[in-house]
């Protein structure tokens, strides 16, 4: 089969490579049929997720057929469409039983990590019963692919951990996919402002459409400066979305008195933490790997039409098309690229 392959930093091929088998009992075989890549996979291609291996088979997130199941799979069976979930749990260790599914004992983040993953016409899906969801009948299943992963991680890590409330200000900096799945999952929370930050004006125009009161240019405004004069004292709640220094430093230094700052964006980085002028403020600070604990949620948001994840498509294409993809998702400041659905059927 072909597949996206790691080669070290700076390195990816498009490769003939084996089809996965199951090794395990409670493992799926899934024929992917809608994948997508996602911003950590350029984190991993920079060399900042030092844990992947060359070799390994990029990609988390996607939608497919059950090809086979192992004789320890009982929500499954071959033909079933499904929702690929980014992370794997075992639905036994003491942080399943927690939810905290981002650190199961025998899973969490392992596809396209530890793994391979879904950039590839067929993936092994661990735990199949735990890691894999019910494609419902008639959904859209590139919506679905947003929920592998961006909107799970916007709501979880994003809006609940930044505790976002009625009535608040919410500062999101970083319009990529993920800064949009929080911008859209933070209406379910009816924030009064919701100012997105960003240096893409195409993003920008984008973040408005999606529900943005406001939106700063940071190339053109000093973001600092902007979101302290439009309010008294600084922002409810600011997200990190981005996963470099300058954006971590403008969220710190935005929040007022017992504010949130919830830190999304994937650091390869130290960044330089404020505390000397952070403690006396009352300010949280969060970090996290989303768990998928509201993807259940999630799925029946977007299933009713509440949420409507695919209009942050903006560019499809066919598994043979794979390499153009990536060039087009890496260099999004001027393709435009939000996300990009490759499609496999």
């Amino acid at each position: 089969m072909k597949a996206i392959v790691y080669g070290g930093p700076g390195k990816r091929s498009f490769n003939d490579v084996p089809v996965p088998r199951i090794q395990k009992t409670t493992d799926a075989i899934v024929r992917i049929t809608r994948t997508t890549i996602c911003g950590t996979d350029l984190h991993i291609l920079k060399g900042d997720v030092p844990a992947v291996q060359p070799g390994r088979i990029l990609g988390h997130e996607g939608v497919g057929i059950i090809e086979e199941v192992g004789e320890g799979v009982s929500n499954f069976k071959k033909g079933d469409r499904v929702l690929i979930s980014c992370v794997t749990s075992c639905g036994k260790c003491e942080y399943c039983k927690k939810q905290v599914y981002a650190h199961c004992e025998d899973g969490g983040w392992i596809l396209g990590h530890l793994i391979d993953g879904t950039q590839a016409e067929y993936v092994r899906i661990p735990h199949a019963d735990n890691s894999l969801y019910h494609v419902p009948e008639g959904a859209d299943e590139e919506a679905l692919v947003m929920l592998s992963d961006i909107l799970p991680t916007g709501h979880e890590i994003g809006v609940l951990y930044g505790a976002v409330k009625p009535g608040d200000t919410v500062a999101i900096v970083g319009a990529g996919p993920v800064g949009m799945g929080v911008l859209l999952t933070a209406q379910f929370y009816s924030p009064a402002n919701l100012v997105v930050i960003d240096v893409d004006d195409a993003r920008l125009e984008m973040a408005r459409k999606f529900g943005a009161t406001h939106t700063i240019n940071s190339t053109r405004q000093d973001p600092v400066k902007e979101l302290m004069a439009m309010t008294k004292d600084g922002v409810d709640v600011a997200v990190e979305c981005v996963g470099i220094p300058a954006t971590f430093d403008v969220c710190q230094k935005v929040l007022r008195p017992g504010g949130h700052l919830a830190n999304v964006g994937v650091h390869g980085s130290s960044v330089d933490l404020e505390l000397q002028n952070l403690w006396i403020r009352n300010v949280t600070i969060t970090t996290g790997l989303v768990n998928t604990n509201t993807t259940p949620m999630l799925l029946k948001t977007v299933e009713s039409g509440k949420l409507r994840p695919e209009q942050l498509i903006t560019h499809r294409y066919a598994f043979s098309e794979f390499p153009q993809a990536y060039e087009v998702f890496s260099n999004a400041a001027d393709s435009k690229a939000m996300k990009v659905i490759i499609t496999n059927e």
